[in-house]
């Protein structure tokens, strides 16, 4: 027997270097409408310390209801590194593979750098894989068939 009954995943927060750039980029991609905002105070004293203030970040709410943070507290120079212990990747899901499709469409023509749609028929899905502005590996994933 397990531990906890756990009904699912709450929210995700991820690190970033810069919060602007991060929230423009995850604006673009996701389209998601935000939650909580507290990046306009970033720069003020104690705020990338306060869990309260949300560490100067931005949260995103997505549409099952779970939540998608963004904490800028990784140094400028810093780079996502799938190898080391934490995170691999964040999956988002869509509708169906024709959606990674287009999806792949649009990144090129915004000029995100992207994979190609894979078919992981032993899963009975299918993904994108791109990167967001500070290398953190992100995917689409759709169901096949």
């Amino acid at each position: 027997m397990a531990i906890i009954d756990s009904s699912g995943f709450s929210h995700v927060r991820l690190t970033v270097s810069d919060i602007a750039r991060s929230k423009a980029f995850y604006s673009q991609v996701l389209g998601w409408p935000i939650a909580v905002d507290m990046s306009d105070h970033v720069d003020e004293p104690g705020v990338r310390e306060a869990p309260e203030k949300f560490y100067g970040g931005t949260v995103f709410s997505t549409p099952s209801g779970a939540l998608l943070g963004l904490r800028p507290v990784a140094p400028g120079d810093s780079v996502f590194d799938p190898d080391q212990a934490g995170l691999d990747h964040v999956s988002f899901a869509v509708a169906s593979r024709d959606d990674l499709v287009a999806a792949a469409e649009r990144f090129s023509a915004e000029g995100i750098e992207h994979g190609e749609v894979i078919d992981l028929t032993a899963a009975g899905m299918a993904i994108l894989s791109f990167q967001d502005p500070d290398g953190i590996n992100l995917e689409l994933s759709a169901p096949l068939g």
